[in-house]
């Protein structure tokens, strides 16, 4: 069997994909950047910048130097150390998108705020998915303090899902105890740099902004060897230019500064080439995830991380409908395809509704039929029959297409064989079932699942080690009690 082609979308020639680079080092020469934090200004000073005024300028000798030490591939590892991702060249990998701080309700239908026993059905449900290669800190949970809420997401991540996780930090002092968390699964800290278990978010502020908690949690990342994504979040005429060019313009020059901030902290250190921009829509103020402008940025600024020749991640296959319905569908359905196309290693976005403010367990079970189709596409076209003449002619005289060996050999492969959340029955059989809606049956779905896989604990002597650091991070903010 001869390998198949396999499916690409671009929207840059290599040409043109090179001058965006270019051209985002010139408005870090001639514009540079703000930087809140200390050590981060240090940073850059150290690798040549300029100070003019309140702003540092970084010359473009000092940002290909830091692309190049920046690896080209990231090996992320799951709960008991078994590969999990390679974040590289074109591999594909999805994650439910974050960080939502409502869900709809399973039971009710209706939006609520996010609480604990939410976070851990969703990692549960993820832990179940093969089409999701990683889970994430999707949720916000509204019953522990704002102030551990970063934590108390991966604690609930690590107990309840065997899967490596997307998360960040929501203040300074929220990495080390994270940190320790990831430590729990691994012997000790060369082991966790060797098989990462976490990815930490890392936010420039557009325009050209890196915040105090940002930047430290950026640097912090390097220096502990943990995967950080540069995470640049520029809104087409509202915190960026208003043509798309020129956002991806911009979203290089944050995430080029955010990479010499990092690998001048530690060379060699794994970071990711992200991002979560949209198109605004002058009309609402509002920043519609779900836009195909926003999606062809997500795509453009991907085909620019690879020829940089970083892993790449991007914020698709969500929507900003209300609840799972046809706009879901065709919004989720479409970045999930993008995505695959354009060969983005970190997809995020599944279960995602509102502008990211809402997740849906039954639109992530939905969205993983829609991943696994894009998965499937990007897969190609195989040969398969070493003459096709003499296979056709064969089935053409025998008149056995069904019952051929040929047939029952491959259909299995060449068919994605989907869930029964997708509706493939004549409609005398759909009317016997009920007259169901996709919807219906993920809610019914999304129920038996959870009655049916419990999760993947792990082992009493890591999860009371778990529970130890965060039980001690509760107390130092005024909560005696873990919620159950």
């Amino acid at each position: 069997m001869t390998t198949p082609h396999r499916p690409r979308t671009t929207l840059f020639s290599p040409d043109q994909t090179e001058r965006i680079v270019e051209d985002a080092c010139r408005v870090l020469e001639k514009v540079g950047v703000v930087v809140e934090n200390e050590q981060g200004a240090e940073l850059l000073l150290a690798a040549g910048a300029q100070k003019q005024g309140d702003r540092l300028t970084i010359s473009e000798d000092a940002v290909r130097a830091a692309v190049a030490t920046a690896p080209g591939e990231i090996t992320m590892f799951d709960r008991s150390g078994d590969l999990a991702m390679t974040l590289a060249e074109d591999h594909v990998h999805f994650d439910p998108g974050s960080a939502a701080i409502n869900i709809i309700d399973t039971a009710s239908g209706e939006r609520r705020a996010a609480a604990t026993g939410d976070l851990v059905n969703l990692a549960r449900l993820v832990d179940g998915l093969p089409n999701y290669a990683a889970q994430s800190t999707a949720l916000v949970p509204a019953d522990v303090p704002d102030a551990i809420g970063d934590r108390y997401r991966l604690y609930l991540a690590l107990a309840n899902g065997r899967k490596p996780v997307i998360t960040g930090t929501f203040a300074t002092s929220g990495f080390l105890p994270m940190r320790e968390m990831l430590q729990v699964f691994r012997r000790d800290e060369a082991d966790l740099r060797a098989h990462p278990l976490g990815i930490f978010d890392c936010c420039p502020s557009p325009p050209l902004r890196w915040s105090n908690l940002t930047c430290q949690s950026l640097i912090d990342c390097a220096r502990s060897g943990i995967p950080a994504e540069l995470i640049s979040m520029p809104l087409t005429g509202a915190t960026s230019p208003v043509t798309l060019r020129e956002a991806v313009v911009q979203h290089c020059a944050e995430n080029l500064s955010g990479i010499v901030i990092h690998q001048t902290a530690a060379p060699g250190s794994p970071i990711i080439y992200g991002g979560a921009p949209s198109a605004f829509d002058m009309r609402f103020g509002s920043t519609p995830m779900g836009a195909m402008e926003t999606m062809m940025i997500d795509v453009a600024y991907a085909q620019v991380g690879k020829v940089l020749d970083l892993p790449t991640h991007g914020y698709l296959g969500l929507s900003d409908a209300k609840t799972p319905d046809y706009q879901a569908g065709l919004e989720s359905g479409m970045g999930a395809v993008l995505a695959a196309l354009a060969g983005i290693n970190v997809v995020s976005g599944p279960g995602i509704l509102d502008f990211i403010l809402t997740q849906s367990l039954e639109k992530l079970l939905l969205d993983h039929e829609a991943c696994g189709m894009a998965l499937r596409l990007v897969r190609g076209i195989a040969h398969r029959a070493e003459d096709p003449a003499d296979l056709i002619g064969e089935l053409v005289t025998t008149g056995e297409f069904l019952s051929h060996g040929h047939t029952r050999k491959f259909w299995k492969e060449e068919l994605s064989v989907a869930s029964n959340l997708i509706d493939r029955d004549s409609y005398r059989d759909w009317e016997a079932k009920g007259s169901q809606t996709a919807l219906d049956r993920a809610n019914a779905e999304v129920a038996k699942r959870l009655a049916k896989h419990p999760g993947t604990p792990p082992a009493d002597t890591e999860l009371a080690e778990l529970r130890k650091i965060m039980t001690a991070e509760a107390r130092r903010h005024g909560l005696d009690e873990l919620p159950s």
